[in-house]
């Protein structure tokens, strides 16, 4: 994303704070987040606080904003079109069985999903859309997301503020920390619902080894 990088470092400072804006709120509202993930612009935009073409608080208000608008988009497209959308994705691409499951996963999650979601570039573009189709109460959502989004926001604003003439090499470790996260997400998902199936099959194998009380007509018949 470099290209993208040098070109935001050409505009004026007001354009500048757009892009700071628009990215975080479009990455989930349109799924831009699988081409440009939104950081990208973030980052640059505390790069130009630093060079002084930006207020530093002024990015920050623009990242914050906006990505926590972008999300609460991405949620009520979910609520209202997000059933609708899926069922037009071939079912060789996504599976209904792999919906089902994150639909599950969402709903057991709850606000946490949203918190942590945030912070991994593939699934800031889906788990908003997500949680509407989930039926998440907008409640538990808002403030997940504001949580989630300020301190995303200002994190990587404040990076790219102090890595200062270094943004290259810090742009390039945000990206690659995005898609880590995507994999210790999955891996630690996965192991959950493992020992989660581990326990309830131990749990069922007790109760089927469990002897059945005796009938109380039975052992009314044997007493003296």
């Amino acid at each position: 994303m470099s290209w993208i990088s040098d070109h935001l470092l050409t505009l004026n400072g007001t354009l500048v704070l757009l892009a700071v804006f628009l990215l975080p709120a479009l990455e989930s509202s349109v799924f831009l987040g699988f081409i440009i993930p939104g950081e990208t612009a973030v980052v640059i935009g505390g790069v130009t606080a630093y060079n002084g073409t930006n207020a530093l608080w002024a990015v920050l208000l623009a990242a914050i904003v906006g990505a926590i608008l972008g999300d609460s988009i991405g949620y009520a497209i979910g609520k209202k079109w997000g059933d609708a959308l899926l069922r037009r994705i071939p079912h060789r691409i996504l599976k209904p069985a792999h919906i089902a499951q994150s639909k599950d996963l969402i709903s057991r999650l709850g606000g946490r999903a949203v918190f942590a979601g945030r912070f991994a570039a593939a699934l800031r573009a889906l788990v908003p859309g997500l949680c509407g189709v989930s039926e998440m109460r907008y409640r538990t959502f808002a403030v997940w997301n504001m949580l989630g989004g300020a301190v995303w926001a200002t994190g990587f604003v404040l990076l790219g503020y102090f890595a200062g003439a270094s943004w290259h090499r810090i742009e390039s470790y945000a990206n690659t920390a995005s898609w880590v996260l995507v994999g210790v997400g999955v891996v630690a998902v996965g192991g959950l619902l493992y020992l989660k199936h581990r326990a309830e099959k131990r749990a069922s194998a007790r109760f089927e080894e469990q002897p059945e009380a005796p009938d109380s007509e039975s052992a009314h018949s044997v007493r003296p």
